[in-house]
């Protein structure tokens, strides 16, 4: 377990019930703060496994030839040819420049550099921070990916959500695997 996180487990056992069999798991909290570094992470172990892995430049492409040729090919007034052109200048560089911009947005948001709260328990994964509640039932998550540093639950509805290893304890990391297989 990494040090940089404040680690209380708790000794109340919940109870769940799966068919004719009850299983029972610990409840599981820890504390971390929403830092760069932490959604750095994030944003790197979830990328390859994400919507977007590749960047498509067929629109900024489509953008840039459409406004040359609007430049190149009209007599009508350049405005139209130099917005699309611009536009096609500013997705290439969202494109080239995702991750910087990702991180930039994250830390403007009120949750960044605040502590969160993550318990685990048998009804699921709950994190709390001062702006924001979230709750992932295990009955939600369609599988578990697990990455370099972390793992990637992914929900039913497509939706992720990344946990770092370094706030998990290899048991704990197992049990999850072993919930989201039922």
């Amino acid at each position: 377990l990494n040090p940089r996180f404040r680690l209380t487990a708790s000794i109340r056992i919940s109870l769940l019930e799966v068919g004719q069999q009850v299983v029972a798991m610990k409840r599981f909290s820890t504390q971390f703060i929403l830092s760069r570094a932490y959604l750095a992470e994030c944003f790197d172990q979830s990328l390859p496994y994400g919507k977007n892995a590749r960047p498509s430049y067929l629109f900024p492409v489509t953008l840039l030839v459409a406004g040359i040729g609007l430049l190149l090919f009209t007599d009508q007034p350049k405005v139209a040819g130099c917005v699309l052109v611009a536009l096609g200048c500013l997705e290439l560089i969202h494109i080239r420049f995702r991750r910087t911009w990702w991180l930039a947005r994250q830390m403007w948001g009120k949750s960044a550099n605040s502590e969160v709260r993550l318990t685990i328990d048998s009804d699921g994964i709950q994190t709390r921070n001062p702006y924001t509640q979230s709750s992932l039932l295990w009955t939600d998550i369609e599988r578990v990916v697990e990455t370099e540093l972390g793992i990637i639950l992914v929900t039913k509805t497509g939706g992720q959500q990344y946990l770092s290893k370094s706030a998990l304890s290899a048991e704990l990391l197992g049990e999850i695997a072993d919930r989201c297989k039922r």
